[in-house]
């Protein structure tokens, strides 16, 4: 139970990738971390692609990075609309200004951008959405993991595992 008094904040809304958001919830929860899935506030549950449902336990705007240890960005198609609410956006933002942990898999480096936390940074995200973040000032890698400082950055979901190690080893320190 490596982690074992942490908290962590996973974003959720519709269109969300079932495995990016399945996936690192449950390995936390494995590993001992509290996990509160973190909504838009535009609905109490929301449902996947394929529409496989996740309940929210709290709104963005209820919420604060105080509040957390670190927050999980699943892609999909989710983080478009996620970027919609500035509660989310700020809560993404200042959790990087804090230098907590940011973690995005997908297409979360929409929210990345969003959140205007990677000029500069060096990550990886779902190849659709390179140029949005070369645009916002990122230094773009074609790996399956990407570490740079409190942020850590995947493709896809063939990529979970070593998103969730390096996720709990930053976690861990």
């Amino acid at each position: 139970m490596r982690l074992q008094g942490k908290k962590v904040a996973m974003l959720a809304e519709n269109l969300y990738q079932e495995l990016e958001i399945w996936y690192p919830l449950l390995r936390l929860q494995e590993e001992g971390a509290t996990v509160v899935v973190v909504g838009s506030g535009s609905a109490g549950e929301h449902t996947s692609k394929l529409g496989y449902p996740v309940k929210v336990d709290l709104f963005a705007d209820q919420v604060k990075a105080d509040d957390f240890d670190g927050v999980i960005i699943p892609g999909g198609y989710a983080p478009d609309i996620m970027r919609r609410y500035p509660s989310m956006v700020k809560l993404v933002r200042d959790m990087g200004e804090q230098g907590k942990l940011v973690a995005a898999i997908c297409h979360g480096g929409w929210m990345l951008a969003s959140a205007n936390i990677v000029a500069g940074k060096k990550l990886t995200a779902f190849f659709a959405i390179k140029d949005d973040l070369v645009h916002a000032g990122a230094h773009f890698y074609d790996a399956a993991v990407v570490v740079d400082g409190n942020l850590i950055t995947s493709r896809k979901p063939e990529d979970l595992p070593a998103f969730c190690r390096e996720i709990i080893a930053a976690l861990s320190r």
